[in-house]
């Protein structure tokens, strides 16, 4: 392996550990990016004040979405960008606007489900809850429940005999959490409990953004360790990948491009949003940068053509107990380094000449590949990738990690892929 192949090992796997573990929502985990690029020599700059021509690296963060990127001394202004974009959300149960409830003497919140959740997987875990509150100030205060607090108690067997027959679950009456004991709803109490846990007067707190999350650590395991289970990594393992890949870059004296991570929000549902791949933020960005090395429109065109982007995204690794449901020539498997995803019908945007800069990353790095399809009788799933393509006209190659129980409370994969990914990420940022 050459010299950017071993810049990580499973060390980055003990990482991503952490960072899954403090990260239970797109605030946290952009947070904690922020924090990561700052002790990196990064800086924060404000979308409201006048951006400059210093070199160095900088980063954007609105709300669950952060761009961070890397000017190299003296680039111009059409000096091209290579992005590493990612998605900061996951599945889960969201609190609703009135989330007190409850009935027969519990207590419940009110969610409503985000995304496309596997309902089961969050049956019968110990939940917590975090998120971001809002307060009068128009300022925000994250917070972070990480202890049982919630519980979503599945139905006894002996009230339903057919439950291992199939088991189907109403979203709106079968999945709201309990979290105590009472005849009477008292409005307003779940929020003074999370603001007096955030250190405030509930009074001071005007709107939240707060999610369920299980408190279960992430793990590793298997016989030799050479598995990792834990949650969200779909897909903040792209997230920290390309946050330690950017540092890296950012150390190169050799760049002749732009290095770029583009952590969005709200993939899950579709990216319609200010903080989503459908919205304007990346462009905005990179066209700022553009202006603010002294560029124009015709700079900003040629910078663009220019440009490459990685996005990478969780797939599927082969499920042994249901292997028909794979095609039958592609057969991802744990520890078998990332996934380069193809779909002929555009739900990925990778095609011939993005595959030669995937493969030529992957070679650089010592990183050994694979490649994904979905069996022609199965619908795609998509990413940003598309969105990326579409909207910025940027050449775009989906890639990824392949793991199982994808959109589950806790997700399954090899215990290397998190750092043979980061190295294939780091060879692309820094070629």
């Amino acid at each position: 392996m050459s010299s950017s192949s071993a810049r990580f090992d499973r060390g980055h796997t003990d990482d991503l550990m952490t960072y899954l573990a403090a990260s239970p929502s797109p605030y946290h985990a952009v947070a904690n990016a922020g924090e990561r690029l700052e002790k990196a020599g990064f800086r924060q700059v404000e979308e409201t004040a006048a951006w400059d021509a210093t070199s160095g690296g900088k980063y954007v963060v609105r709300g669950g979405a952060v761009i961070a990127w890397y000017v190299p001394e003296g680039a111009a202004p059409h000096t091209p960008f290579r992005i590493v974009g990612a998605h900061t959300d996951s599945p889960n149960l969201r609190v609703k606007p009135q989330p007190d409830t409850g009935a027969h003497g519990w207590r419940q919140v009110a969610v409503e489900t985000y995304g496309g959740t596997l309902l089961n997987t969050w049956l019968d875990r110990d939940l917590g809850l975090a998120g971001r509150l809002t307060l009068r100030d128009g300022s925000h205060r994250l917070v972070n429940i990480d202890r049982p607090l919630l519980r979503v108690p599945q139905l006894a067997i002996h009230l339903d005999r057919q439950a291992n027959d199939g088991l189907k679950l109403d979203r709106q009456r079968h999945m709201q959490p309990i979290w105590g004991l009472g005849d009477d709803v008292h409005e307003g109490d779940l929020i003074r409990f999370v603001a007096d846990e955030a250190g405030l007067d509930s009074g001071e707190v005007a709107g939240w953004d707060l999610m369920v999350h299980s408190i279960e650590p992430p793990a590793y395991l298997g016989r030799d360790r050479e598995l990792l289970a834990g949650p969200r990594m779909d897909n903040l393992m792209s997230v920290h990948a390309g946050v330690a890949a950017l540092i890296a870059a950012s150390a190169s004296d050799r760049l002749d491009h732009i290095p770029v991570l583009a952590g969005f929000d709200h993939e899950e549902n579709g990216s319609e949003s200010d903080t989503g791949a459908q919205g304007p933020l990346l462009g905005n960005v990179l066209e700022r940068s553009v202006l603010a090395r002294g560029g124009g429109y015709e700079d900003k065109a040629r910078a663009f053509a220019g440009t490459v982007c990685l996005s990478s995204d969780t797939g599927h690794a082969v499920h042994p107990n249901y292997a028909e449901r794979h095609d039958p020539t592609h057969h991802p498997r744990a520890n078998g380094g990332p996934i380069l995803k193809v779909n002929v019908n555009q739900r990925y945007a990778t095609d011939g000449s993005g595959r030669a800069v995937f493969a030529a990353a992957c070679e650089k790095a010592g990183v050994p590949w694979q490649s994904f399809v979905s069996n022609n009788d199965m619908p795609c799933g998509t990413t940003i990738g598309p969105i990326t393509a579409a909207r910025h006209g940027i050449r775009t190659v989906d890639i990824g990690v392949a793991i199982l129980s994808m959109h589950s409370a806790r997700e399954l994969c090899g215990a290397d892929d998190p750092f043979l990914l980061a190295n294939a990420l780091t060879a692309f940022l820094t070629d």
